[in-house]
């Protein structure tokens, strides 16, 4: 039985039944080598054939994204996801892994994962040669057949391909001996997945030696002329705007890629409020949190509606990680709210959209003409999608009767700080804004106090924003009142 597996974002049990130790027990039992192309074309084309996603935990590709890779897949080509940040490429790459036999024999003690049947390494060949059918075999879990380097400038040959190792030749190696190398990156996923994030910033010197080992099968380190016969697919992800328009891709590499796959944003509210909600990070212990699905609907809006802002750069993208930072800042600021007045629900509310500020000034880029008015873009976004929620969600069958109590002189109250209690004295004060109220906070929480309040600001500030009621804003505090 092989060792269990490392923990890894793949972990998977080990099999059930004994494994072969040697080459001779593994020729045997039939076991048969295939590229590891062929072995992702075979498991995915499996997938499909039973209505099975070929990758896990993707949401809002399945028509766009998913055949494009599948399809990569089936033609046994390597290729390369563009698009901007956080539009979830590297999370595809990594669920290809999946795809993988979740064992894979290999020559005991190899680093680069030796074809029992075919050695590529010297120490594989040379074991194999004296020992036949008797050399050992290791067993190799799929997580560790894949390997990934994020391109950075100072990234090195010897980072990807190998170098010759100082201790080997003090232990007593001539330098001419290829036993000395300790090898790179791309050989010890070798039979495996070699993935590069933001290809474009790999040296140009770089990707011709990665083009190298790659297409051409060896390589030069220090003198040596190494022939790898590596079976690797490779994959990558890049901007589009480097990718396309800067030149920073060497041509030859750029043509090895059979597939180029665009990723893209949500293209929808749901969408991203589906993502949004399985990524945030939203600690269970404390106060218990019940988020209203339309705020869970306005924090979404909030990035649908910067990607399309003439105030931000878009070249940048606006990242779905936007919308996972601000709905969990709009959770922590309910919870201290419910933590300081000892309520026993945190239930977030519109006037927590203001705390907003801190988790998206840092992912969102202004034009160079609004520099100098960040808040006020971002201010800008908050309402425009408060705006948008309120129409789509709040049907007020008597909106009239709610703009005469406030005319007849009341006002309304509300705040972060305040607890959700103190709504319910101004909901006996506006009579007319009870049902609207009631039937928002019913069909989301049951009509709780907190769901009550929260509903309330955001009836409120609808009105506001459509210009039925005027609103004066201190601070954290706000009062609503009559526009006369």
């Amino acid at each position: 039985m092989p060792p269990a597996a490392p923990a890894s974002p793949f972990p998977s049990p080990p099999p059930a039944e004994p494994l072969a130790r040697t080459i001779g027990a593994l020729r045997s039992s039939g076991w048969r080598s295939v590229p590891v192309a062929d072995e992702l074309r075979r498991n995915a084309a499996r997938r499909i054939a039973a209505g099975e996603p070929i990758v896990g935990g993707i949401v809002g590709f399945d028509d766009t994204v998913v055949p494009q890779l599948e399809n990569a897949i089936l033609a046994g080509h390597d290729m390369i996801l563009l698009g901007e940040r956080g539009q979830a490429k590297t999370r595809v790459i990594r669920a290809l892994v999946t795809l993988l036999d979740e064992w894979l024999p290999v020559v005991g003690g190899s680093e680069i994962n030796d074809d029992p049947y075919r050695p590529v390494s010297r120490y594989a060949r040379l074991r194999v040669a004296e020992e036949g059918d008797d050399t050992a075999v290791d067993w190799v879990h799929r997580s560790d057949r894949y390997g990934e380097k994020l391109a950075t400038p100072d990234t090195s040959i010897a980072d990807l391909i190998g170098e010759v190792d100082p201790i080997k030749v003090a232990e007593g190696r001539y330098l001419s001996d290829e036993l000395t190398l300790h090898y790179g990156l791309v050989p010890r996923v070798n039979r495996g997945i070699f993935a590069i994030n933001e290809l474009p910033d790999l040296a140009e010197r770089i990707q011709v030696g990665l083009l190298n080992v790659l297409e051409e099968r060896d390589v030069q380190i220090r003198g040596h002329r190494v022939r790898l016969p590596l079976d690797v697919v490779l994959v990558a992800t890049a901007n589009p705007e480097d990718y396309t328009n800067r030149g920073r891709i060497i041509t030859p590499l750029k043509d090895r890629f059979g597939a180029q796959i665009r990723t893209h944003y949500p293209r929808d509210v749901a969408t991203e409020a589906a993502v949004m909600r399985a990524e945030a990070k939203i600690p269970a212990a404390g106060v218990p949190v019940t988020v209203p699905p339309y705020l869970e609907e306005v924090v979404a809006e909030i990035s649908q509606l910067a990607r399309r802002s003439p105030h931000l750069n878009q070249r940048s993208g606006v990242s779905v990680r936007l919308s996972i930072a601000n709905y969990e800042t709009l959770v922590a600021n309910a919870r201290r709210r419910a933590l300081r007045t000892g309520e026993p629900e945190a239930v977030p509310r519109v006037s927590d959209l203001a705390a907003l500020v801190s988790s998206t000034q840092g992912k969102v880029e202004i034009e160079a003409l609004e520099e100098d008015k960040e808040q006020e873009v971002i201010a800008q976004l908050v309402s425009g999608a408060i705006v948008a929620v309120f129409r789509r969600r709040v049907v007020l069958e008597d909106p009239a009767g709610i703009v005469a109590d406030f005319e007849a002189g009341k006002v309304v109250h509300t705040g972060d700080d305040l607890p959700a209690t103190d709504y319910l004295a101004a909901l006996r004060d506006v009579p007319a804004l009870e049902p609207a109220a009631r039937s928002l906070a019913g069909r989301d929480a049951g009509g709780s106090p907190g769901a009550l309040a929260a509903a309330m600001e955001l009836i409120l500030e609808g009105l506001h924003l459509t210009k039925r009621l005027n609103k004066d804003a201190s601070g954290p505090r706000a009062l609503y009142r009559s526009r006369r």
